[in-house]
C-alpha cells in the first residue's frame, strides 16, 4: 500500500474510531481528538479535570477501541515506585525472578498522578522516554506502541503534589477537561442510568498503530512551518532575544526544544487526520495550546492579575 492510501485509510478510521468511542463518552469532541494525535503521533497525555468528569472512562473506551492491551494504576500517596515497575523476588530454587509490574501494557493509565509523591513519580520517567525501565541493573523493554495516559485533579485540591518540569515535559499534551453542556449532560444521565449494555469494538492492531506512527514520521514538512514552530517555542522563553513582552512580565520560564519537536509530530498528526498530505502553520496553531500549557511556568506576577497559560499561548499566537 502506498503512503497515499495509507494516509486516506487513517482518515477513514480515525472517523469509525471517533464513532466508536461516542457509544460510550458523550461529548469531549476535542478532548478525544487530542488524545487520537497523541496516539498516533506516539506521545503521552495528561487529562486535567476535576473529578467526575469521565477521564478515567474515557482512557478504557479508546484502550478498547484500540485493541490494545490496558492497565490502571491508582497513585496514592503510600504507593511505591516497585508498585509501578515490578520488582525480583526469591521463587523456590532460590534464583531471582522478575515480576513485572502494571507499568508492563500499551496503554498505562496513570489514574490522579498527582496524589503520589515525586519519588514514585519519578518511576515512569524512564518508561515514558525510553520506552523501557532499569530494574536490578536489568533492562527491560517494553511493549511497542507504548503510552502513558495520566489523569491530574487541579493542584489546588487538598492532598496533591505539584508534578515536576522534567515529568510534565515528557507529556506531548496536556488537554483540559470542562463540564458537559446541559444537553450533554442529561444525555450522560440517561445512558448511565439505564440498563443498556454498550460494547466497543476493536478497530485496531498494535502493528497497524506502529505503522501509523511510522507514516506520521514520513509526511514532510516545509522548512517555514518548522521556523514558524520553533519561533512560537523560542517566545516562550524569558531573557532571551525573542522573547515577547507579555512573556517577559509574567513566565519565569519558557518551553524547551522538545516543545517545537511535538509541534511538528502533533501538527503532521492533526493535518493527516484531516485528509492533508504535509501540514501547514495553521495545524501547528491548532495544536498549540496543549502543547504549550504545562511547559510554561507563570510567575506570582501572573498569578496575581489572574493571566492564564491560555492567554499567554493565545497573545503569542
Amino acid at each position: 500500500m502506498s503512503d497515499v492510501q495509507a494516509m486516506e485509510q487513517l482518515v477513514l478510521k480515525h472517523q469509525a474510531l471517533k464513532k466508536e468511542i461516542g457509544k460510550i463518552i458523550i461529548g469531549q469532541e476535542e478532548v478525544i481528538d487530542q488524545i487520537c494525535i497523541c496516539i498516533f503521533a506516539g506521545g503521552h497525555a495528561l487529562l486535567v479535570g476535576v473529578p467526575g468528569l469521565a477521564k478515567t472512562l474515557t482512557v478504557n473506551t479508546l484502550s478498547q477501541a484500540l485493541g490494545l492491551n490496558f492497565k490502571r494504576i491508582q497513585f496514592t500517596p503510600d504507593l511505591m515506585p516497585s508498585d509501578i515497575l515490578g520488582s525480583e523476588i526469591l521463587d523456590e530454587t532460590r534464583q531471582f525472578k522478575f515480576i513485572k509490574g502494571p507499568i508492563f501494557a500499551n496503554i498505562v493509565l496513570a489514574d490522579e498522578i498527582n496524589r503520589t509523591p515525586p519519588k514514585t513519580q519519578a518511576a515512569l520517567l524512564e518508561a515514558m522516554q525510553e520506552r523501557a525501565v532499569t530494574i536490578a541493573g536489568h533492562h527491560h523493554h517494553l511493549d511497542l506502541p507504548y503510552f502513558v495516559l495520566a489523569t491530574q485533579n487541579p493542584i489546588e485540591q487538598e492532598g496533591t503534589y505539584p508534578l515536576p518540569e522534567a515529568q510534565l515535559d515528557r507529556f506531548m499534551f496536556a488537554i483540559k477537561l470542562d463540564y458537559p453542556s446541559f444537553e450533554e449532560e442529561i444525555q450522560v444521565v440517561k445512558s448511565t442510568t439505564s440498563d443498556s449494555k454498550t460494547t466497543v469494538n476493536a478497530l485496531f492492531s498494535a502493528d497497524e498503530i506502529l505503522a501509523i506512527q511510522q507514516l506520521i514520521r514520513r509526511i514532510p514538512v516545509t522548512d517555514h512551518v518548522i521556523e514558524y514552530a520553533v519561533s512560537l517555542v523560542s517566545k516562550t522563553r524569558p531573557n532571551t532575544q525573542r522573547t515577547h513582552p507579555m512573556v517577559a512580565t509574567y513566565l519565569d520560564w519558557g518551553a524547551g526544544p522538545r516543545a517545537s519537536q511535538n509541534l511538528i509530530l502533533a501538527a503532521k498528526t492533526h493535518a493527516a487526520l484531516k485528509g492533508k498530505f504535509s501540514p501547514d502553520i495553521e495545524d501547528v496553531k491548532a495544536v498549540a495550546v496543549g502543547i504549550l500549557r504545562h511547559r510554561i511556568i507563570k510567575n506570582y506576577k501572573a498569578d496575581a492579575e489572574g493571566i492564564t497559560e491560555e492567554m499567554i499561548i493565545k497573545e503569542l499566537l
